[in-house]
């Protein structure tokens, strides 16, 4: 087994994560500094930061609703004044899991966090397409021409284009506009920039589906284990 998914596996990081940690020289493997590529087998000793690692791993797998305020990220070290993660809204007694992917400091919503490193890549490698759903909401009316140009993709930047995506829209007046969009990629800050493209900025954004798997039951900041049947559903997407 690769030593970042290995790592990934003991809900260190994820395997970019993890890559980033061996390069920092941070990982052993029988007393050598790990590198990445490395391949470590069950009887190998492997240490970060200077921690024994073991071999048997127990999965375990939860859905967050994530409020405004807090950064998906298992340590917010990069500010001077660390912010609140995600991780203290886990339940007493979670082990050491980490966010599958991210969700904006603004951002709301669906986010699982999980120790199962196999799991995670696959829930975001932009080759699965895995179809993620948020409720956006920006100010005034949106035009037919501007879902339009959403719908068959925008260009963010010189060269970076969107796909294709489903928009609908579910309520609208004259002060503000709520939809559902769909995506099957994961730019960065995506959602954002696209309505910022058609002149439309958004004031208020969730996501509220994961494929089919859904927030029911969860307000705000909560969190709960996900079952046998959605841990199934999630690996088989």
């Amino acid at each position: 087994m690769r030593i970042n998914k290995f790592l990934a596996e003991q809900g260190v990081a994820s395997r970019r994560g993890a890559d980033e940690i061996i390069a920092e020289g941070r990982v052993t493997i029988n007393g050598r500094i790990a590198r990445a590529g490395d391949d470590v087998t069950p009887t190998d000793h492997v240490t970060l930061d200077g921690k024994t690692l073991s071999h048997k791993v127990k999965y375990e797998y939860y859905l967050l609703n994530k409020p405004k305020g807090c950064v998906c990220t298992v340590n917010d070290e990069k500010t001077e004044r660390p912010r609140r993660t995600v991780m203290e809204l886990l339940p007493a007694g979670a082990g050491r899991v980490f966010p599958v992917g991210r969700l904006d400091y603004d951002t709301e919503g669906l986010i699982i966090l999980t120790n199962d490193g196999e799991l995670a890549y696959r829930l975001t490698a932009p080759q699965s397409e895995i179809p993620k759903t948020y409720l956006v909401k920006v100010n005034g009316s949106i035009s037919p021409i501007q879902l339009n140009r959403l719908r068959e993709g925008v260009e963010l930047e010189r060269g970076v284009v969107t796909k294709k995506c489903r928009i609908n829209v579910i309520e609208t007046d004259k002060n503000y506009t709520k939809l559902h969009v769909t995506l099957t990629e994961g730019k960065n800050h995506e959602i954002r920039r696209m309505f910022e493209v058609v002149g439309k900025p958004v004031e208020f954004l969730k996501r509220i589906k994961l494929g089919e798997l859904t927030l029911s039951g969860l307000d705000r900041g909560e969190c709960r284990r996900l079952s046998q049947e959605e841990v199934f559903y999630l690996k088989n997407l």
